[in-house]
């Protein structure tokens, strides 16, 4: 028998674990049950809304209805239309020139209409856009569009307004992604997300709100910090070289920045994750593929070192997008701007590259972190039973709260002698000879 009890020892072990498993994961499905909410800040034109819009497309079943994809027409007229009507405006306000006396009258036809977009493309407009769109000077003009307000996607509408135009054209996920529309309150979206075996299986509801970035709409973000258990920020890496719509002033990467600090040290934010989104890395190359730099608007790019080895080669793209990080890293480092007791609580800030209009890489980001193909859901506990997402696949350590949970038996032990201690000193106190 005792032979027999030494092979049956690991089995009774191996149930006691599975046991202490099963307690684990009855927890974890506690915690999962109420949903998540993350939001989104950054300044105006940094990519939040496509955000949004990729929840829509990634998460939620037929994400856009047939009838809702035929609203975004009017949008993306809007788009065409300002796109031709500042860049026309602009050939004449930068003092170049038009191909021809014929492209010449097109463009008057486009600005009589002033910034009100047609109900429709006609074939006159097409053809106006088109003739506008593939003049010379007007190339010339979308080269200098840093010196003046257009929007990203300007290029993407006229290169296809052609195709737009068409009888029972349908906007794809394409379209709906890179139209252009300004946030005026706050937007919230709501998604599931399928929780791994390991983790109890289920669903996990997320909710996610998007504030407008303008600085005269940032007054309504405190309306939205409540309950929140992570902020995903995001900056335009892409705006090195452009500044705001509000203040022609103030670079839009700088703004970025500042922006960045200010939720950063946020004492209502001061135990919520953030996660910071580099984003519209698609922009930034193609204007460094061009020969800008953003050593023009930021003299420090000419002193940081991307390597501790000077000699080692590092690209331009990659040393750009190394100093941007390099910039919000910083700001994560600086001291906190009060007194608390969270000057000596670690915060964790996570980075990654983004092009939000690229479906696929925004499915990349997010599987970094979500459940899937075989990935763990690596989580941090926060005190309020909320949680964060560590997006560097390592598995971080839990709060005191948790621990707590986990160990209970140790805590009434431990609460019990503490009390033992505190009540049996007061009662000797009070009783002891005189």
């Amino acid at each position: 028998m005792l032979l027999i009890d030494c092979f049956r020892r690991p089995s009774h072990e191996l149930q006691a674990r599975k046991k202490q498993s099963s307690k684990e994961l009855v927890q974890m499905r506690k915690l999962y049950r109420d949903p998540v909410k993350i939001l989104l800040l950054g300044a105006g034109e940094s990519g939040k809304t496509t955000i949004i819009k990729q929840m829509r497309i990634l998460h939620i079943q037929n994400s856009y209805s047939f009838d809702e994809r035929l609203e975004k027409l009017t949008d993306i007229y809007e788009n065409i239309h300002e796109s031709i009507y500042e860049l026309v405006r602009h050939v004449i306000l930068l003092e170049l020139e038009f191909d021809s006396v014929t492209n010449q009258r097109c463009a008057e036809y486009i600005l009589r209409m002033g910034l009100q977009a047609p109900w429709n493309l006609s074939t006159e407009y097409v053809q106006c856009v088109r003739r506008l769109w593939s003049d010379t000077g007007v190339k010339r003009c979308f080269k200098r569009s840093n010196e003046f307000q257009l929007i990203e996607s300007a290029k993407y509408f006229l290169d296809r307004v052609e195709k737009i135009s068409m009888p029972g054209y349908i906007p794809t996920n394409s379209d709906i992604l890179n139209c252009r529309k300004t946030t005026t309150g706050i937007q919230e979206i709501r998604f599931n997300v399928r929780m791994p075996g390991s983790l109890g299986g289920g669903l996990q509801e997320f909710r996610m709100f998007d504030v407008g970035g303008q600085r005269h709409h940032r007054s309504k973000w405190m309306q939205a910090f409540e309950g929140v258990q992570a902020v995903l920020f995001l900056i335009s890496c892409g705006g090195f070289d452009q500044t705001l719509r509000e203040d022609p002033k103030q670079n839009r990467l700088a703004e970025g920045f500042e922006l960045f600090r200010g939720v950063w040290h946020n004492r209502f934010l001061a135990e919520t994750g953030v996660i910071v989104f580099m984003n519209k890395q698609d922009v930034l190359e193609q204007k460094l593929s061009a020969g800008k730099s953003i050593r023009t608007y930021f003299p420090d790019y000419d002193d940081y070192v991307a390597f501790a080895d000077k000699d080692q080669l590092y690209d331009e793209l990659a040393r750009t997008r190394s100093f941007i990080r390099s910039k919000l890293v910083d700001i994560t480092n600086e001291p906190p701007r009060r007194t608390s007791h969270l000057v000596g609580r670690k915060r964790t800030c996570y980075f990654h590259f983004t092009i939000a209009t690229d479906t696929q890489n925004v499915r990349t980001v997010f599987n970094d972190y979500q459940p899937h193909n075989g990935f763990k859901m690596n989580v941090e506990i926060t005190p309020n039973y909320s949680y964060i997402f560590d997006f560097e696949n390592e598995f971080i350590h839990q709060d005191t709260r948790v621990w707590m949970v986990k160990n209970w038996t140790y805590v009434f032990y431990y609460c019990g002698i503490y009390m033992a201690v505190i009540f049996g000193g007061q009662y000797y106190m009070q009783n002891r000879p005189r």
